[in-house]
């Protein structure tokens, strides 16, 4: 079974592609849609209100995605096709600068560093002196065996 998401994803494209004409419809391979079919989530049920726009229907990520491949691939005329390219480089771009802000390694780096150095810090703090007492029958058996040695 595909992963859960891509599943679900398979199922909601299969039902907005019932709401195309059947002659954009014939222009996506079969082999595209019979692999949709096989692997789309038979329990889960989408429905798609053909009132509303695309953008407005409550379509998961995947899903969208999907979409938006299957009209770059088989519906959009070149200068869309230029224009969707640059869109999702834009996008990959932005990804890229969020994750560079949320794993700047330099950050991490310096918060390694200061735990680093406040785990030192408590360490030093932990390691007192302890001032270790003999015990008492300790040191009665020691002044015996001194008492012993000299006799």
């Amino acid at each position: 079974m595909m992963i859960d998401g891509y599943a679900k994803a398979y199922t909601e494209v299969l039902e907005i592609l019932k709401y195309l004409p059947i002659e954009e419809y014939k222009k996506i391979p079969k082999t595209e849609i019979e692999f949709y079919k096989e692997n789309k989530d038979e329990n889960y049920i989408y429905e798609f209100d053909s009132k509303k726009q695309l953008s407005e229907q409550n379509i998961s990520k995947e899903a969208y995605s999907l979409i938006i491949k299957i009209f770059r691939d088989y519906f959009a005329n070149d200068k869309q096709k230029e224009i969707l390219a640059k869109i999702l480089i834009n996008n990959e771009i932005r990804i890229q600068k969020e994750l560079q802000k949320q794993f700047n390694y330099n950050d991490i780096f310096q918060k390694l560093k200061s735990n680093k150095n406040l785990t030192e810090k408590e360490n030093v703090n932990n390691t007192q002196l302890i001032q270790y007492e003999e015990k008492l029958w300790k040191k009665i058996l020691k002044k015996i065996k001194i008492f012993l040695k000299r006799n």
